[in-house]
């Protein structure tokens, strides 16, 4: 069976009318003979109310065998139990026999949908589920869904017993309702406020009419009629005060109006919604709905789309209540409130911008889903999910953007990525820890107030090259002149190579970096001069650090203090090179690199002159 087809049970006594309620549902008469067993019945989706295949199966106590019951238990999605209005033993084996068997048969922890079945209606005058001492059962047993009363001599109820059955599949009560306490389920309630917070886009804890239609045509793809909305209203605030408050809808009103949906039956209607915004039978998040598929070929990196970035820059700007630009730690805290944890720890402070107390800014909260979804893209997808990204789209594709390899980069001598990786390495005490922060704008004062423990390895911000806004992602890794490098530590655009001015021993750091993993490679490197601001020392190394770099056709050390000031074109020169990496051996000085593109231009500037001439003669 496909995960949408219905297989229905029917068990009971003997002689309670098992048989006949299935052969006057096919028939639609009343059969004159009556096999002690109707054979399995598939009744096409085209016929069924919910528009899915039904199998319909019968079991007879003096044809088949308790094995053969436990079997038929096991693969039935839901069981009625039939059973006679006008035979009380009937009733009684319901709890004494039926509901145990099942139990027993399925394990404590697994309870199926059961529907009561009362046959025979037109023998017993007057007969109500109340007389008959079934509600009871109804609220002693969570598995218990409904009961019903039927006659399959004179065709009363029988669709709707076959309807029942399929609805307990298909919008099962028992997720939803908790019988005994008369209230929602906590999963049921905890996956509503989910839903009310996403679709509360103005965040004031109100459901205004705007926000019901748009929920009412993503949900349900119908408008919300103007008097319908009003009698909704109407019905919770008579059951449930503070359930309406400035004519919108509250948080205990949404809860309210989908417990007043399942007390009237109507299922269907909480669970399309549940189902809407990504929920299983169950009342879990579905693995496919959290992290759907993305391939992502190798040497291809992952960015936001502009798509992505307005839902986030609108996600920001909904829980920024104040407009400060900013988030305090309880707006942060309340922005995640629909995740079952928060997708970063107190490092992400120090590795984008922040405000003065600490506080993400709006560009820092842009630039950590930029890292995220380079180094992590399932993360981003799974917390799309969870922040309702979805609620307006169709998946979470439509956020994500895989670039093209790095080799067709190259190849091309262009590229149309906007976030780049490049890995900082050097031993400890060169000043990377204060290169990295100096991305963020942060001094050696402000460097010096930071909590160590809560220090990342990334700090990420935007640079301008050649006028367009990228990212730089800046990693550090600490290395030891005889230390291994993994393939992920040197995967990078750009690599960064510190030594320390004052430090004559941190070059040959450097120097061996560059020979054992960057020299025969086509990753562009940087050399940085730290500590610039203090007098430089003599390397004991057998090149000086601007004799190893013209050896190597390496641009000139870049000079970085951060005393007071920030050397900020660092920064902008490796952004440069990531973007451009075709350019960089002929980066190995500023004057060689001009004097080639000028020769560039004057060679294209010649040919075209020529080409103009020829055309002429022509």
């Amino acid at each position: 069976m496909t995960k949408r087809d219905v297989r229905i049970l029917l068990l009971g006594e003997d002689g309670v009318g098992k048989t006949s309620l299935i052969l006057s549902l096919v028939s639609e008469e009343f059969p004159s003979e009556v096999p002690a067993k109707a054979e399995e019945i598939t009744i096409p989706a085209d016929v069924t109310p919910e528009k899915v295949p039904t199998h319909i199966v019968d079991f007879s106590a003096s044809e088949q065998t308790e094995h053969e019951l436990k079997q038929e238990i096991y693969r039935a999605n839901v069981i009625c139990i039939v059973y006679a209005v006008d035979d009380q033993d009937t009733i009684d084996k319901i709890t004494t026999y039926w509901l145990p068997t099942i139990r027993q048969t399925l394990g404590g922890e697994t309870l199926k949908p059961v529907i009561l079945v009362g046959n025979k209606s037109d023998s017993v005058e007057g007969s109500t589920l109340e007389k008959d001492g079934v509600l009871p059962i109804l609220n002693n047993y969570a598995e218990v869904e409904t009961c019903i009363q039927c006659s399959a001599k004179y065709l009363l109820n029988i669709s709707e017993v076959f309807y029942y059955a399929q609805k307990a599949v298909l919008h099962p009560a028992a997720p939803l309702f908790a019988p005994g306490k008369k209230e929602l389920t906590e999963n049921c309630k905890k996956a509503l406020i989910r839903i009310f917070k996403i679709c509360d886009e103005d965040n004031d804890q109100i459901l205004n009419d705007n926000e019901l239609n748009t929920f009412q045509r993503i949900c349900f793809n119908a408008p919300l009629q103007s008097q319908a909305l009003d009698d909704i209203k109407g019905a919770v605030k008579k059951s449930s005060p503070g359930g309406v408050v400035n004519d919108g809808l509250t948080e205990q009103g949404f809860l309210f109006l989908h417990l007043l949906f399942i007390q009237r039956g109507l299922h269907e209607t909480t669970w399309t919604v549940l189902r809407k915004f990504g929920y299983d039978d169950d009342i879990e998040l579905t693995e496919d709905y959290l992290k759907p598929n993305l391939h992502v070929p190798a040497g291809c990196s992952t960015e936001l789309t502009h798509q992505g970035y307005q839902f986030l820059t609108a996600l920001f700007e909904k829980y920024d209540d104040d407009h400060s630009g900013y988030l305090t730690p309880a707006q942060l805290q309340q922005l995640f409130s629909t995740c079952p944890r928060m997708p970063w720890g107190p490092d992400v402070n120090n590795t984008v911008l922040t405000n003065e107390q600490g506080w993400i800014t709006l560009p820092g909260f842009l630039a950590q889903w930029t890292l995220t979804t380079l180094l992590d893209v399932s993360r981003t997808l799974e917390f799309l999910a969870y922040l309702g990204y979805m609620y307006e789209n169709e998946s979470q594709y439509s956020a994500i953007h895989v670039s093209r390899s790095k080799a067709v980069d190259l190849q091309k001598r262009q590229t149309s990525r906007n976030v780049f990786q490049c890995n900082v390495f050097g031993p400890k005490g060169v000043g990377k820890t204060n290169f990295l922060q100096g991305l963020l704008n942060r001094n050696m004062q402000i460097v010096a107030t930071l909590d160590k423990d809560q220090l990342s390895a990334y700090t990420i911000n935007t640079v301008q090259v050649y006028g367009q806004e990228k990212y730089l992602l800046l990693r550090e890794i600490d290395v030891g002149l005889g230390d291994f490098l993994s393939h992920r530590e040197l995967n990078c655009d750009v690599a960064c190579l510190v030594y320390d001015v004052t430090n004559p021993r941190s070059l040959e750091y450097c120097a061996r970096t560059y020979k054992q993993h960057f020299m025969d490679g086509r990753t562009p490197c940087l050399i940085v001069a730290a500590k610039s601001d203090q007098p430089s020392t003599t390397q004991d190394h057998e090149l000086q650090p601007i004799e190893f770099c013209s050896r190597h056709k390496l641009p000139p050390p870049q000079l970085f203090h951060c005393v007071d000031n920030i050397s900020k074109d660092v920064y902008v020169k490796i952004a440069t090179m990531a973007a451009y990496p075709t350019l960089h051996n002929a980066m190995g000085g500023e004057s060689s690199w001009l004097l080639k593109a000028t020769i560039g231009l004057a060679v294209i500037a010649g040919l075209g002159f020529i080409i103009y001439k020829y055309k002429l003669k022509r």
